[in-house]
């Protein structure tokens, strides 16, 4: 048949497209178009079959010249596309054989140029010629489509006939020539649910009704066929993954008509009860539910909210709980579709309802007060021990256990407040003062007895009423002055009064003088002030320096208090204009705020500190004391006799005995130890009496040195010292010894020893005087 087919067209070819001549039938206007028109090559194009899988090389057509005899002295020489690999020439008889297999998909025609040249003179015999070489496609190429998988949706519950997708094949068969390219498309798989036009490739619904809560993917396989679906044609085939989208046509649906939950009464407000959900097929914004209470007896109590991942129905507490009180709520939910689609609502309703039953549970709960907080009052001078209040509190279980009170002591760490811990009274341990504070905060704990960690606090706000129990005062310190010249009915000072008492009116102060005084009189101005003028004119500082004017002020509450306050006027010289020029020094330091109770606090501070510098003084000049018999051999008698609060023992080294036995050798640069050290006064040396044979001048001698001396100690004591010596002229100055002789005993001179020995002298002149009048 190929061959055929190659030598009709070669004949066509040879003979310029007209295959068979003239046509004597044909009108004359038509005839014209039959006449070929002569010229030098007799070729005009060529065809040969793609795909020739013959033994030799395929023979494509014949060259020819006119100008060729056939005597070989003409040369063909062949130029284009393959010329000289693809295609051969046989120089001599003009023969052009393909070498190749050809495909009509990679190239479908070739261009090539023929010449004919004398072998003599190698110029060519006539122009170059161009002709082609077509290829005769054979159906060799199976459709494609563009993809091996395609991805669709389409609604659920579509119309038959609902456009879905289109598919689209390509054959690289030539599309002009028979029907090597004409596509036919099929549905191999996906029937019933689908269908495909053969021509076009469009894919619809072939089924009503498709749920995509039934089924919701579906594959679906398409064929295309060329030879117009013929048999021997080539066929290719896609797949196409379809899925049904969802649309609202389910309806929410409770899978029980009944729930049960349970809650702590002790449950916060907010916290969750529980979960409800009521099933939807459909998804994504057509699944989305809204629930709400529509009915019951809990519906002030709880609520519900929709979880917007889980389409969950949470309940909630919307008021506190109390299983005493109540136990059992109902609530009537309803669940609702938030999107509908009116085409499906025949499908409905797409709403519905279920019954949740909530259960309170009891709990052991912390005491309840009657009140939070507490607000007492109680009068200032309520006396310690009063009752001022009460608190209550109870068990709000069923059991009703019993409380007990108590005060938390952290709020009271003045200890001002009991409570009874049986009855919840409150009573003052204290007495209150408004003026110190106003009010008392306290807090009161209530605890279960059978369960102690159950406890309760409540606030209790003390407020201290005010009682008038203080007197009004001058409401500062005045720096009053009045001039020498000052004429009679002179406005020396205006003065005003506070009071620390806060009455329910309003302060009402009346000002009076205690007695009529002579110099100065006061005026109440009846706005809680008052004028001070002078009564007289004339006044001296010579004479008197300050006047003392006591005010008495009073209150109007009650009971009515008053105080008197003292107002200081001291006495200046003045210019005539009545300006201050000067006062006197005791007027002037009154006029610096230095009242005589502020004196006499600096005059006592000025005595302490010089005492404390004293006593520091003397400690750190004691010294360790020296013994008073330094050796066994030393033996002497020494009596002390004291009669006052003397000096004590420390008195014993006010004298150095060593003295007494020789007095010529003694220390004059050793210091007395108990007086004051010579850094602080100077140092009185004393000379030693020469040729002193009488112990007693010697003594007489050294107590007039300290009597003398502002610096002795002022000690009242008498040291008697025995010196057993030869040739004594003192003899024996023993106690022992003394007992006879005691009554012609003289001590007048005692008097004359000065004022150490004052009250010695009085002791012993004065038993003298008793004896003589014995």
């Amino acid at each position: 048949k190929k061959r055929l087919h190659f030598l009709v067209f070669f004949i066509y070819t040879c003979f310029d497209g007209n295959l068979f001549g003239e046509f004597p039938s044909l009108p004359e206007k038509d005839r014209r178009i039959l006449h070929r028109s002569k010229r030098g090559w007799m070729w005009n194009q060529f065809f040969l079959l793609e795909e020739y899988a013959g033994p030799d090389f395929q023979y494509v057509g014949k060259l020819h010249s006119d100008q060729d005899r056939g005597d070989g002295t003409v040369k063909y020489i062949l130029n284009g596309d393959g010329a000289g690999s693809l295609f051969l020439i046989d120089e001599n008889s003009g023969d052009i054989h393909a070498t190749k297999r050809l495909d009509r998909e990679e190239k479908a025609y070739y261009t090539l140029r023929a010449q004919a040249v004398s072998k003599r003179t190698g110029r060519p015999l006539e122009p170059e010629s161009e002709f082609i070489i077509k290829i005769h496609d054979i159906n060799d190429n199976e459709p494609k489509f563009s993809k091996e998988t395609y991805v669709a949706s389409v609604p659920e519950m579509s119309d038959v006939g609902t456009f879905v997708l289109q598919v689209t094949a390509t054959d690289a068969d030539d599309e002009q020539y028979g029907n090597s390219a004409k596509l036919v498309y099929s549905i191999l798989q996906g029937q019933p649910y689908f269908s495909v036009e053969s021509e076009t490739g469009i894919i619809r619904t072939a089924l009503s009704n498709m749920n995509r809560e039934n089924r919701e993917k579906y594959q679906v396989v398409i064929q295309a066929k060329d030879m117009a679906g013929q048999m021997g044609g080539l066929s290719g085939t896609t797949t196409i993954n379809i899925t049904l989208t969802d649309v609202n046509d389910s309806p929410p649906r409770f899978p029980h008509s009944s729930y049960h939950l349970s809650v702590l009464e002790s449950a916060e407000i907010g916290s969750t009860v529980g979960r409800i959900k009521a099933n939807d097929a459909d998804i994504g914004e057509n699944a989305e539910i809204q629930y709400s209470i529509i009915d019951g007896d809990g519906q002030d109590v709880f609520s519900i909210s929709t979880d917007r991942i889980t389409q969950e129905g949470i309940i909630t507490i919307k008021k506190p709980l109390d299983y005493e009180s109540k136990r059992m709520y109902t609530l009537k939910v309803e669940a609702t579709n938030t999107h509908l689609d009116h085409r499906f609502l025949h499908l409905g309703p797409f709403k519905d309802s279920a019954t949740v039953k909530i259960t309170a549970q009891d709990v052991d709960e912390p005491p309840i007060f009657s009140r939070n907080p507490y607000i007492i009052e109680v009068h200032e001078d309520t006396a310690a021990g009063s009752f001022i209040g009460a608190v209550a509190a109870w068990d709000p279980d069923a059991a009703n256990h019993p409380v007990k009170y108590s005060i938390d002591r952290h709020t009271d760490l003045d200890r001002l407040f009991n409570i009874d811990s049986g009855n919840g009274s409150i009573s003052t341990l204290q007495s209150l003062d408004r003026e110190m504070s106003k009010w008392h905060n306290i807090s009161v704990v209530a605890t279960e007895i059978n369960n102690p960690r159950q406890t309760t606090r409540v606030p209790v706000f003390i407020k201290v009423l005010d009682v008038n129990d203080n007197a009004p005062e001058f409401a500062m310190f005045y720096e009053t002055f009045v001039c020498e010249n000052v004429k009679a009915g002179q406005l020396i000072q205006t003065i005003s009064a506070v009071d620390t008492d806060e009455p329910l009116v309003g302060h009402k102060f009346a000002f009076s003088l205690t007695t009529v005084n002579p110099n100065f009189t006061i005026l109440d101005n009846e706005d809680n002030t008052a004028r001070i003028f002078t009564k007289r004119s004339g006044f001296s500082r010579r004479e008197t320096s300050i006047y003392l004017l006591p005010v008495v002020i009073s209150d109007n509450d009650y009971p009515i208090q008053s105080s008197t306050s003292t107002l200081t006027i001291g006495v200046c010289a003045c210019d005539r204009d009545g300006n201050m020029k000067a006062c006197s020094a005791e007027a002037l330091l009154r006029s610096a705020g230095l009242s005589t109770g502020a004196l006499v606090a600096i005059l006592l501070c000025v005595i302490i500190l010089l005492m404390i510098v004293v006593l520091f003084a003397a400690l750190r000049r004691q010294k360790k004391k020296e013994p008073l018999i330094i050796s066994k051999e030393d033996v002497r008698d020494n009596v002390v006799s004291y009669n006052d609060e003397g000096g004590g023992e420390e008195d014993t080294q006010a004298f150095d005995i060593g003295t007494l036995r020789n007095p010529e050798v003694m220390d004059a640069n050793k210091l007395r130890r108990d007086i004051i050290p010579e850094m602080l006064f100077p140092f009185r040396r004393t000379s030693p009496i020469k040729d002193n044979a009488d112990v007693r001048d010697f003594i007489s001698s050294r107590l007039q040195d300290n009597d003398a001396d502002p610096t002795a100690p002022p000690y009242d004591s008498l040291a008697t010292y025995a010196y057993e010596g030869n040739g004594s002229l003192a003899e024996s100055l023993s106690s022992l010894e003394s007992a006879a002789t005691e009554g012609d005993q003289e001590y007048d001179y005692l008097s004359n020893w000065g004022p150490q020995f004052k009250k010695l002298a009085d002791m012993y002149i004065g038993k003298d005087t008793d004896t003589d009048i014995a």
